[in-house]
């Protein structure tokens, strides 16, 4: 009896132990319930400083806006244009600094580069604007300066051109040490092309090898700018900003006043958010938008309540209105990436239909003709670069379509469409304005959206031309494995660039020797000064999209720099090159070269891939082909278990016996083996070794 009342006490104990314990939260729940009130306290924070914000963003604005109410002489757009590495996003940091429009504890280096990827690589991919607010010195008054900071290379040039729609003047900024460059030339005509006032900013002249004379000389020769005004700055150092920002609200015009028409406005950017849809960036050319309004886009047909509009500061800000002249965003719980295109015209709903009633009563406002007229938008990117794009998991297609809609919503120049391989499955055949370009949406595609990818050796567009005279048919050709037999009847065309090459006149003879091995056409050299000269020339694409860029800047010890731009196609005498690994055809390692190159390129290519390709349990040739012809062959060797090892002596015909099971076995595993092949070996066409196949 004692014994079963012990037990009774002991069994009230353990149970009221266990329920104590099971009251306390596991640490899982308490890491959730944490993070929830450490978001919920962010979200109270962010909501609180954005407030806070606003209303001293109002106050401003009313000061900048004076006593007699909005006043669009008192803004200023411009857009910071250079060369690579001349120090623009250095110049929009003391910009945003000097005038205190963000906090000293905030600030950081590249502070509009916001993208990891941006600051990894040290280079700016998008498009970036932020508005400030500054006190002139010379008459006292408050003006609202919206600048937007560019890329600085060839390959995003669409982003230069859009943001320079947006403006009314440019920052030129040229290094005063390396001097004109190719892409310095490219920007300022694109501007000079946009009828915008140039201004131009020597920077870094802090710089022991700084030389500002010479390269002032350089400007008012080369482009033909006057540089009596001339801004010398080193931005690293906070030298020259003031008169920076009084040249801007001296020399850059103000935006046209409002023709008093309706609300017209032209989105030059936008991106998707998980959270509140797809946000538009955007410029007021007439009338005004706020929240609360219905707006239209005119080439979708899309209506929308807007949610939110505001400024960037350079983070989002809400304002109550945005007037004619303003650069703001705008938020409406746009669900469809293809709602909102970048180039589109967003009118005022309400006063769409009115204008349509007006030309036709019976009018609904669902006509294909606009009764408002569109704002001239962007012309269209032309894709230099293609490639396909497939998931290594096939389950994964549907996500990386959402994803490329979402990646072109924020950079336009993409283009996409769908893609079927025997070797990869679905995918997609995608466009890009050149190598970079197509390395930073890959790896863009890879982070954001948390795909694995492969992509396939990068090509460009070719022209197939069957037939003469009515008959003439004519054929595109994106991917090799597209490219049909070459017959009698059939032309090829291939597309050529007209490339500018600004560099030090001692590496002239190196470059030109580039060139000649490029099968390039040299058309003209201009000495700009006694020791700097531009080399023009004539190449095929598919040449420069190889590694023409990394052998230019090992050729001229980093010093040239170079700018091209499509001229027109040409016939050429290219064939396609096939790849067969373990005797199958390998559609996304084809590749076309010109006809006196493919025994070279073969061989360079087998024996790349033959480095790259991990070896089997069976013998792996590889052979490069032109139709039914071996032109060169690798062969990667098996992994081979030693199978003698434990024959200690004994007869040779013991040893013969095994050795013969092993090679029925490599030939049963030959006959069912598959070969994967590594990412690395679809850009081996790209890097091939020189010393390779020798």
């Amino acid at each position: 009896m004692r014994l079963l009342s012990v037990v009774a006490i002991v069994a009230i104990h353990y149970t009221t132990i266990i329920n104590a314990f099971s009251t306390i939260p596991s640490t899982s729940t308490i890491s959730r319930t944490s993070s929830s009130i450490i978001s919920r306290r962010r979200y109270n924070d962010s909501k609180l400083y954005s407030t806070k914000a606003k209303a001293e963003l109002v106050s401003n604005q009313d000061a900048a806006l004076g006593p007699d109410g909005f006043q669009s002489n008192r803004i200023r757009n411009f857009s910071i244009i250079a060369h690579i590495d001349h120090g623009k996003s250095t110049l929009a940091d003391r910009l945003l600094e000097s005038t205190q429009t963000v906090a000293n504890r905030d600030m950081q280096n590249q502070l509009l580069d916001n993208m990891d990827l941006e600051r990894e690589r040290g280079i700016t991919i998008k498009l970036q604007a932020a508005r400030v607010l500054y006190k002139s010195k010379e008459d006292g008054e408050m003006y609202l300066l919206n600048l937007i900071d560019t890329p600085g290379h060839v390959d995003f040039s669409y982003e230069v051109s859009r943001s320079l729609a947006a403006c009314e003047g440019a920052l030129l900024v040229v290094d005063a040490s390396q001097g004109i460059e190719a892409q310095t030339l490219a920007n300022v005509y694109l501007a000079i092309e946009n009828d915008l006032e140039v201004i131009p900013i020597l920077n870094k002249i802090d710089l022991p090898a700084a030389d500002p004379d010479r390269v002032t000389e350089e400007i008012e020769d080369t482009i033909g700018l006057d540089c009596e005004n001339i801004v010398r700055a080193s931005a690293k150092s906070g030298i020259g900003i003031d008169d920076i920002l009084e040249s801007i609200v001296k020399y850059v015009p103000p935006p046209k006043p409002s023709t008093g028409g309706p609300f017209r406005a032209l989105i030059f950017d936008s991106l998707f958010d998980s959270y509140r849809g797809v946000i538009v960036f955007f410029r007021v050319v007439d009338g005004a938008v706020k929240k609360g309004d219905k707006v239209r886009f005119l080439a979708s047909k899309a209506e929308h309540d807007v949610t939110e509009v505001g400024i960037m500061q350079p983070n989002q800000v809400p304002v109550d209105c945005l007037r004619a002249g303003e650069v703001g965003y705008m938020c409406g719980s746009i669900k469809d990436v293809l709602d909102a295109r970048v180039g589109d015209t967003i009118t005022l709903s309400s006063e769409y239909k009115e204008a349509a009633k007006k030309l036709d009563p019976n009018s609904k406002g669902d006509e294909d003709e606009s009764p408002i007229t569109p704002l001239p938008g962007y012309s269209e990117s032309v894709p230099m670069v293609f490639c396909g794009v497939f998931p290594v998991d096939a389950d994964q297609y549907e996500n990386l379509r959402d994803a490329l809609g979402k990646m072109r919503l924020n950079d336009a120049a993409i283009t996409y469409e769908p893609e079927t391989s025997g070797a990869m499955g679905f995918g997609f055949r995608c466009g890009f304005l050149g190598l970079l370009h197509m390395d930073v949406v890959r790896e863009r595609l890879e982070r954001e959206y948390d795909l694995d990818l492969i992509q396939t050796a990068p090509s460009v567009v070719y022209k197939v031309t069957k037939g003469e005279g009515d008959k003439m048919t004519t054929e595109i050709v994106d991917a090799p494995s597209k490219m049909p037999e070459i017959l009698r009847d059939m032309e090829v065309l291939e597309p050529y660039v007209k490339m500018e090459i600004l560099t030090p006149s001692e590496y002239n003879g190196q470059i030109i020797e580039l060139g000649q091995e490029r099968r390039g056409i040299l058309k003209d050299i201009k000495y700009l000064t006694p020791t700097r000269s531009t080399i023009i020339y004539e190449v095929p694409l598919a040449e420069v999209i190889t590694d023409f860029f990394d052998q230019l800047k090992s050729r001229t010890q980093g010093y040239a720099s170079m700018e091209y731009q499509l001229i027109e196609y040409r016939p050429g005498n290219v064939i396609r090159l096939d790849v067969k690994i373990n005797y199958e055809d390998a559609p996304p390692l084809a590749t076309i070269v010109h006809v006196d190159a493919a025994q070279t390129v073969g061989r360079r290519l087998v024996a790349s891939l033959k480095e790259l390709i991990p070896r089997q349990m069976f013998k792996v040739p590889i052979q490069a082909c032109i139709g039914a012809k071996v032109v060169a062959s690798a062969a990667i060797s098996p992994m081979r278990k030693d199978v003698l090892a434990k024959c200690y002596g004994g007869d040779l015909s013991r040893k013969k016996k095994l050795l013969q099971k092993q090679a029925k076995g490599k030939k049963r595993m030959k006959a069912m083996g598959k070969v994967n092949v590594p990412q690395e070996a679809f850009m081996a066409v790209i890097k091939l070794d020189k010393s390779a196949g020798n």
